[in-house]
């Protein structure tokens, strides 16, 4: 059992988190300050609100790897991920996504009760990115919109409340997430060409791509 938990922590390079938390920490903590007259969020709040995002993070993650592990097998890039290598079923991880999405769940019941009720807004982007590659170029803007949900979320979990200065700092970080998705497909431009998958860079070519990611940026 010990084992199986460190693959899918690997697989899903659970270390990363850290590199999300920010994102939801900016949020929590712009919000708090506008609406709850300058104060910071309170320890409970912070407790929560990263629990939600190590069990949002884990739970995409580990559907990514599930939903792509056909594809993942026959690139060499990912062929020697977890799933393709034989290294732990997709029962497994299913069971494990299940246990993310409830701690992710719990954590937005402890908060507030649009924590609650924007749940399936969330879990929808969460779910739905992984198979925009096989329809759609944009493929990037979803990522971004799905990272972030992160500071959205972390706005609701310390103010329970939605405004323009949220969606502003939600609009900010999905471009700046999908320009730097799209400088990483680069790296499998020729292998999505060649099985029908969609990208930027598969879609208009990497001098394009990198224009369009700088634009991004830019934006």
């Amino acid at each position: 059992m010990i084992n199986k938990i460190k693959v899918i922590l690997e697989m899903i390079k659970f270390e990363h988190t850290i590199f999300a938390l920010p994102f939801a920490f900016l949020g929590a903590v712009v919000g708090s300050i506008i609406y709850n007259d300058g104060a910071w969020p309170t320890l409970f709040q912070w407790i929560w609100i990263t629990l939600a995002m190590v069990g949002a993070r884990s739970a995409a993650m580990s559907l990514n790897r599930v939903i792509d592990a056909k594809i993942d097998k026959h690139n060499p890039r990912t062929a020697t991920r977890a799933i393709p290598a034989g290294l732990i079923s997709r029962v497994e991880v299913l069971v494990f996504i299940i246990v993310s999405f409830a701690l992710l769940f719990y954590s937005a019941y402890q908060l507030n009760e649009l924590a609650v009720y924007l749940l399936p807004i969330a879990v929808f982007f969460l779910v739905i990115y992984s198979y925009t590659k096989r329809f759609t170029w944009a493929c990037h803007l979803v990522l971004g919109a799905t990272i972030a949900i992160a500071p959205l979320g972390g706005w609701v979990g310390t103010t329970g409340q939605l405004s323009l200065d949220a969606f502003l700092l939600f609009l900010g970080v999905a471009l700046w997430t999908a320009g730097f998705d799209v400088i990483y497909a680069t790296q499998d431009a020729d292998y999505d060409r060649e099985h029908g998958l969609h990208s930027i860079p598969s879609h208009f070519g990497i001098t394009k791509a990198l224009i369009i990611a700088k634009g991004l940026h830019i934006g």
